[in-house]
């Protein structure tokens, strides 16, 4: 469990009247249509011009020339949500399983997309990702279309789940059961020896899983390599450029796609940015400072002194370390009340939710805050989890290099204290909890950026966003480089602007229907 960067959490608005759906359920869905022939002047994979290009061959023609069989879509393979609708077409795209072995072994990319509504005006294909890392483009995108419902008369809507993600030899690590006990019995802020080693064990425990089940593509699960997927999957659907609207880590992918294929980049879009020059420590810090940001303004939208609030928070979470409380046959911990006070400061229409939480949890009924917690952690009524917090561990350990100790990480602790009363020592402990004792090696401490030559992209940060603070954006529009980075700020609250911001949209719009670029700075 963790409050690291996550898909774009859908609003949890009536959840607690509505009861708990993940981001991995089934959603209304898509229209019939096939493939555009390729176009003449498609890029193949190897004009990458990326730092990493050299060591990559070429993709052979049995993969660039691959046609999707574009078919009705089958309901989820869980049995959760409806089956996407007739407008949607479900495909799969065969990409290597190692890059650099391209003439190996291939992997199933599962595609998702609803074709332009107006074909004469057709653009191209407009590839989404919407976070996570480890959310399903395949079942997010027809549930979210309405919100791109302006873009989509122009633009073929594409989703797909990720390699390592849900239908693309998606990773899975541990049981329903072993999920379960994890989160009621270890102590995510640890306080003594014992606590410290059974908190660490979990750790590992979690990434053997993960090597005993999902092996073979555990160490093939990189952005980097996600990257050159989406290069493959341009070609396969025939557009010149990529065209692509990346959201929470979906910046990271995008970032990372600009970097190796600078000159294939065409209509880009990154909303609620990663930070691409953090390490962990960093990102951990840069969290801590943004979800204590968030709460404040919450807080302040209530009447109350952040300062007393924040102290209010804190006695609730200490009193709950001590004795957690009783919900039916389970218990609301420290940590799964911290998981649902984050997830309402995603975004400012569910901040009533955590008024009316913590003042049921304050009298002793903690139903509403593990709801919330639920929520987040895709679990559902039944008790059966989702796996996208298997591939978002799965992906940002195979990208990362680094591997903090528990002695790195309570260093960790005064300093992200003084930040954060009430997520300090959560995001600290993080920080060597994530990927301890992980079976792979991580690519890089840091993710490249850079795209000298490339297209405009527009990169949107908004001031109030608790997971990927603003000052990603700023950072992501300068390593991008003079002229691609575009940096467009959003004053106001939540992760991503697009569709909450009507000023945001209409820029974001502007640019993917028209073309037109925004000015560097452009403040909504």
């Amino acid at each position: 469990m963790s409050i690291r960067i996550r898909a774009a959490v859908l609003a949890v608005t009536g959840l607690l009247v509505a009861g708990c759906t993940s981001a991995g359920d089934g959603s209304p869905a898509a229209t019939p249509g096939t493939a555009p022939p390729p176009t003449t002047d498609a890029k193949p994979s190897a004009t990458a011009t990326g730092s990493s290009a050299a060591a990559v061959p070429p993709l052979p023609a049995s993969l660039t020339g691959q046609r999707p069989d574009w078919k009705r879509c089958a309901a989820p393979d869980d049995g959760g949500g409806q089956r996407p609708g007739a407008e949607w077409r479900c495909a799969t795209v065969q990409v290597p399983l190692d890059h650099t072995k391209p003439e190996g072994a291939t992997i199933p990319i599962a595609l998702i997309r609803k074709e332009a509504g107006r074909e004469g005006e057709r653009i191209g294909s407009l590839l989404f990702n919407f976070g996570g890392p480890g959310a399903s483009g395949v079942d997010i995108l027809p549930r979210a279309a309405e919100e791109y419902g302006t873009l989509g008369e122009r633009y073929d809507l594409v989703g797909f789940d990720p390699r390592g993600v849900s239908r693309s030899s998606g990773v899975v690590c541990r049981t329903d059961a072993e999920q379960a006990t994890a989160e009621a019995t270890i102590d995510l802020t640890p306080d003594s020896d014992a606590e410290e080693a059974a908190y660490l064990k979990d750790s590992a425990a979690f990434g053997a899983g993960c090597a005993r089940r999902s092996g073979t593509v555990l160490p093939y699960t990189t952005t980097t390599a996600t990257a050159r997927d989406l290069d493959l999957i341009r070609q396969v659907l025939g557009d010149a450029k990529l065209h692509y609207f990346g959201i929470s880590y979906g910046t990271q992918l995008g970032g990372t796609y600009a970097h190796l294929f600078p000159k294939n980049v065409g209509r880009f879009v990154l909303d609620a940015v990663v930070d691409p020059t953090a390490d962990t420590a960093g990102h951990a810090r840069h969290q801590t400072i943004g979800f204590q940001r968030a709460l404040d303004n919450y807080l302040k939208s209530t009447g109350q002194d952040p300062k007393a609030g924040t102290e209010r928070i804190s006695r609730l979470l200490r009193k709950l370390d001590r004795a957690p409380l009783t919900v039916g046959e389970r218990r609301l911990t420290e940590g799964l009340a911290l998981t649902g006070i984050a997830v309402t400061l995603y975004g400012q229409s569910n901040w009533p939710l955590l008024t009316a939480a913590l003042a049921d949890a304050e009298g002793g009924r903690g139903g509403a805050l593990l709801e919330l917690a639920d929520h987040y952690n895709d679990r559902d009524a039944s008790g059966h989890y989702a796996t996208q917090s298997h591939s978002q561990r799965s992906i940002s350990c195979a990208d990362s290099s680094a591997r903090p100790t528990a002695a790195e990480a309570k260093a960790l602790i005064p300093e992200f204290r003084r930040l954060s009363p009430v997520f300090g020592a959560f995001l600290a402990w993080d920080t060597a909890g994530w990927c301890a004792g992980w079976p792979v090696k991580g690519e890089r401490a840091t993710p490249e950026a850079s795209a000298p030559g490339a297209a405009p992209v527009l990169v949107v940060g908004t001031t109030g966003d608790p997971a990927t603070p603003y000052e990603g954006a700023e950072k992501m529009a300068r390593e991008l480089g003079d002229g691609v980075g575009v940096l467009v700020t959003n004053k106001g609250e939540g992760h991503g602007a697009y569709g909450t911001s009507r000023c945001v949209t209409d820029v974001v719009d502007g640019y993917f229907l028209k073309g037109t670029v925004p000015k560097y700075g452009t403040t909504c």
